[in-house]
């Protein structure tokens, strides 16, 4: 929509006339009770009074006559003539506006925490309210929980309630009333340089940060942390990491995956694999017996040897009712090797009727 501009007969020039919803400069020529008047120029004189100057009271307060400030228009004209004007509103679309710059532009900003929940921590920017998330902390006040006990990651987070810390923006949306923060962003360019000196394969040797329900960190090199997912800690199935690393346990593990700044590590990778052998002892067609360890919806996982799991499909039931009627977790059962494949470490297995 293009400006509507009028011409002044006096000055002989095209005058703005505001719209609404519009952010324009005043100066303020009078204070009431309940009411400031400010001077828009060739637009005439604005108010802001009722609920916007409530809003604004505190700081109106220390405004004085012929001090500027940005207000935004609420109405071209009201009963008495005046533009109607809101200070908060303007505020806030400014500020708005200045977080969307700082976004664009990566710029550090330090934040006091207010509170805590079980998600991350909140704080607020311009008086907006904002959000840091737990994955958005950086590595060294990432809260590293055995178990995963959001009671206790809670805890953890309710630590820096008071602290200063220092953030950029990572998503924004003033129509949402959105603003998500990240801690560890600052960081992500440095630690993508750092990177460049490895790649996948490269044996690393470093300590046990946290051991937790999906994995453990390690911290290794100048300052680097990486992920040892639960599934690459050993060949065998893990249930508790805890059983297999402790923290501030020195560790060797081989990097399997560079993603951007987030490093993949193995241990089960520097680890004999069971599955190279397998064809001496077992091949398809070889009645075997073997424990059952887990049931989900594609099938039981049947644990063959101390390092070895196989699948009974849910194909071999029908139904996941059936398959909970035949096998029950921790029992041993009769099964036929129906097919073999080690280099994919996969064997399917199917149940042996007694």
């Amino acid at each position: 929509m293009k400006d509507v501009q009028v011409k002044d007969n006096n000055k002989n020039n095209l005058l703005k006339i505001p719209r609404a919803g519009e952010i324009i400069e005043g100066k303020i020529i009078n204070k009431g009770r309940s009411a400031v008047y400010l001077d828009l120029g060739a637009m005439g004189t604005g108010i802001i009074y009722g609920k916007e100057y409530l809003m604004a009271k505190q700081s109106l307060k220390n405004l004085k006559i012929g001090d500027k400030l940005f207000v935004k228009v609420v109405d071209l004209e009201n009963e008495d003539g005046y533009i109607e004007l809101s200070l908060n509103q303007a505020g806030e679309e400014l500020a708005w506006d200045v977080l969307q710059q700082k976004k664009e532009t990566g710029e550090t900003i330090k934040v006091k925490i207010a509170s805590a929940n079980k998600g991350g921590l909140l704080t607020e920017i311009s008086n907006i309210n904002a959000f840091l998330p737990v994955s958005q902390l950086s590595p060294e006040h990432y809260p590293r929980v055995e178990g995963g006990d959001t009671t206790k990651i809670l805890k953890k987070l309710q630590e820096f309630v008071g602290q200063e810390l220092d953030v950029t923006i990572l998503d924004l949306s003033s129509k949402e009333g959105k603003l998500i923060l990240s801690e560890k962003a600052k960081g992500v360019e440095k630690i993508k340089e750092i990177l460049k000196a490895y790649k996948v394969g490269d044996v690393i040797e470093g300590e046990i940060t946290g051991v937790v329900d999906f994995g453990a960190f390690i911290r290794f090199g100048k300052n680097l942390e990486g992920l040892i997912h639960i599934s690459e800690l050993d060949w065998s199935m893990v249930k508790d990491p805890s059983d297999f690393v402790k923290v501030g346990e020195k560790v060797q593990a081989k990097i399997i995956e560079i993603l951007d700044d987030r490093v993949s590590l193995s241990l089960k990778a520097l680890k004999k694999d069971p599955w190279e052998d397998i064809g001496e002892n077992y091949k398809k067609g070889d009645a075997i017996k073997g424990k059952v360890t887990k049931l989900n919806p594609f099938g039981a996982f049947i644990q063959v040897t101390p390092k070895i799991q196989g699948l009974c499909h849910i194909s071999e039931f029908g139904t996941a009712a059936k398959m909970e009627e035949s096998l029950k977790i921790g029992e041993n059962y009769n099964f036929k090797i129906v097919s073999l494949d080690p280099k994919e470490h996969r064997m399917s297995l199917k149940l042996v009727e007694e």
